[in-house]
């Protein structure tokens, strides 16, 4: 951010020496150009944070599922064990029924088969307040259990819901950049193989101009076949409204050897990419607030420097446009 600041201090002071631009307009430039790197910026975390939220939602979703399954084991255990209460239950009460007739049948018999009898009908009945217990026990386990499960699954689907509409902004916005592409190849039918070429990368669309399509060797003045490329260009972005817009420019690493205004490579990366901004500001439809320039000098090479090939590749121009991400940051904020 520093360095973007100086640059386009640079370029704004030369601009005020030799256009004679007011302060305040400079002012104004100055603080649209800090806005709309923050923007930038803004989306390039935005994107980060996306890849990471979903990374963390779908963690949370396995771990909760694991909890369910578990939980859902053991409720299916404590079933078994109290069915299996029951029955025991059952069957104590049915000894006691069969001590009771015993103990009838033995009424007349001595006192001491009498004493025998009452003291195992006592060890039935405490045998039998046990399993009560036991069946209550575990009847109130089971009820929470069950509440368990049933905070785990709506748990569960609250996580599915957001990470459904998570995937839903997602898949909506690589719909919106694939269109984006498209509709931008096609109104650049016949500059394909001209130093032009069309990309999409993170969730951008870059349109990247050879230098050969838009400026003479050292100037920063567009020709008149790269201009009709950018007018057209510009009649596609004038028509999708929610599409930042980031021009930068870029060079090889020889020193720049020209005179009057250009003091070196970023002094013309700055100046080429502010040359394309002022074409697409021609463009009514463009509204100035969702542009932003960028000049890189020599520093984000695409091929090496070593070779003719190579420098040539670097001198180019990209036009990054990026969807807006107002409801991916809705549900991040969720």
């Amino acid at each position: 951010m520093k360095r973007i600041k100086q640059f386009l201090f640079v370029l704004v002071t030369g601009g005020v020496l030799f256009s004679c631009v007011p302060a305040r307009q400079y002012q104004t430039l100055e603080s649209r150009a800090n806005e709309n790197q923050k923007k930038y910026e803004e989306l390039k975390d935005a994107n980060r944070l996306l890849t990471e939220s979903n990374a963390e939602l779908e963690g949370k979703f396995d771990v909760l599922e694991d909890k369910y399954k578990r939980a859902e084991a053991e409720f299916n255990e404590n079933a078994e064990r109290l069915l299996k209460s029951k029955a025991q239950l059952k069957r104590c009460e049915q000894n006691q029924e069969d001590l009771l007739r015993q103990l009838a049948k033995q009424q007349k018999g001595s006192a001491r088969e009498s004493k025998t009898l009452l003291d195992q009908i006592h060890k039935t009945q405490d045998n039998l307040n046990l399993r009560e217990d036991e069946v209550m026990r575990l009847e109130q386990d089971l009820k929470r259990r069950l509440k368990k499960l049933d905070d785990l699954q709506n748990e569960i689907g609250r996580r599915d819901k957001h990470l459904l509409e998570l995937e839903r902004a997602l898949a909506k916005k690589d719909e919106a950049v694939m269109a984006l592409k498209n509709k931008v190849m096609n109104a650049l039918t016949g500059f394909d193989n001209k130093g032009l070429s069309i990309s999409n990368r993170n969730g951008k669309v870059y349109v990247s101009m050879d230098e050969k399509l838009l400026f003479k060797s050292g100037s920063y003045t567009v020709d008149v076949r790269g201009a009709q490329a950018l007018k057209q260009l510009a009649q596609v972005l004038s028509t999708n409204k929610d599409i930042n817009i980031v021009i930068e420019g870029h060079t090889d690493n020889v020193p720049y050897k020209g005179s009057g205004d250009l003091k070196d490579n970023w002094d013309l990366s700055v100046k080429r990419a502010t040359s394309i901004v002022r074409i697409l500001s021609l463009n009514k439809g463009i509204n100035p607030q969702r542009m932003t320039v960028a000049g890189r000098s020599k520093y984000l090479p695409i091929g090496t420097n070593a070779s003719a090939e190579g420098r040539s590749k670097n001198r180019r121009t990209e036009i990054i446009l990026t969807p807006k991400l107002d409801e991916l940051f809705q549900i991040l904020g969720q």
